[in-house]
């Protein structure tokens, strides 16, 4: 009996396409499922119904929810292809550092494109004193994982995805070559693998909905200025 996996997502959604990525590194066939988070599908809300966002991945009619949950899940269940290291001391080490830029690199990074004047300011001292510990963990290595792409390069693959966007909408650069000429080496090594390449978005497509997104945080005299 052939296994059922969907994906439940956005076009856009950083954090699906983790899910989407581990599973194409894996060859794991799937379907996705595309929400409409202004108006969610009552499966959505039965499947996370705590939550209720997406990504949401239903193996053989099972929900799991919270993108880094699920990418345990599909390395314990897909042992092809191994995103995780062997090591049980590099494998927790790898969860500290993706939890690391879910609850700090992610908001810090974002609050600098969301906020204006002095605000600005200490947020991007704040985005730095994070992206510090990013570039520091890349020294000597290609990606995150070593020499290919593993669960912690999935982690972070917003910032390949998404930094360059909102620099472009707001006119300001946050990860120079200056500062970070690692992480910027290890974004374009992302970018190129041919997986990674073929799941993006279209770009235009991103900075639309991100004006909008971004727009909607700041005072409308502010962003008038």
């Amino acid at each position: 009996m052939a296994e059922e996996v969907k994906v439940f997502r956005t076009w856009s959604s950083p954090f699906a396409f983790r899910v989407v990525w581990a599973l194409q590194f894996k060859g794991v066939p799937y379907e996705n499922i595309y929400e409409d988070l202004s108006e969610k599908s009552s499966l959505l809300l039965h499947y996370n119904p705590i939550h209720k966002k997406v990504p949401v991945l239903v193996h053989n009619g099972k929900p799991l929810a919270e993108s880094l949950v699920i990418l345990e899940y599909i390395e314990e269940t897909w042992k092809q292809t191994p995103l995780f290291p062997e090591d049980p001391y590099e494998r927790a080490t790898a969860r500290f550092w993706a939890r690391f830029g879910d609850d700090q690199v992610l908001p810090s990074v974002f609050g600098v494109f969301i906020k204006q004047g002095k605000e600005r300011e200490e947020a991007i001292v704040t985005a730095h004193g994070n992206l510090k510990y990013l570039e520091e963990e890349l020294r000597g290595k290609k990606f995150f994982s070593g020499e290919k792409i593993g669960f912690l390069d999935l982690a972070f693959g917003w910032v390949a995805n998404l930094v360059s966007v909102f620099e472009e909408i707001q006119g300001l650069t946050l990860i120079d070559h200056e500062k970070y000429p690692l992480l910027l080496a290890w974004i374009q090594n992302f970018m190129d693998d041919p997986i990674i390449k073929e799941s993006w978005p279209p770009r235009d497509k991103l900075i639309t909905k991100y004006q909008a997104l971004l727009g909607s945080f700041i005072p409308k005299e502010a962003a008038e200025k």
